[in-house]
């Protein structure tokens, strides 16, 4: 698929950008919770700079990718953790035939 032109509002800041048809929803998406945490942000707090808005919303968002890394990273070592016994149990079964 090739590339298409949207624009993307922002804190009330227009974006034209290029992106893959494919990447459009995800982008679309994104923008629209940046969106609604700067509203939740504005309508709870006493805040409305827009670049304050915009550096609670990006701390928001990396803290939640970081702490998914680190779920993630937690799963990946508990399933390695199961397959390396599961081989183990297998071995075992299978050297004593």
């Amino acid at each position: 698929m090739g590339e298409i032109s949207i624009k993307i509002n922002i804190a009330d800041r227009v974006y034209p950008l290029k992106v893959n048809m494919e990447e459009e929803e995800i982008i679309r998406r994104a923008a629209k919770l940046i969106n609604d945490r700067i509203k939740e942000y504005t309508e709870n707090y006493a805040v409305r700079d827009k670049q304050d808005l915009l550096s609670m919303c990006v701390l928001h968002y990396a803290t939640s990718t970081i702490k998914a890394e680190k779920r993630v990273t937690v799963e990946d070592t508990a399933v390695t953790e199961k397959v390396y016994q599961l081989d183990n149990l297998l071995t075992d079964f299978f050297s004593k035939k």
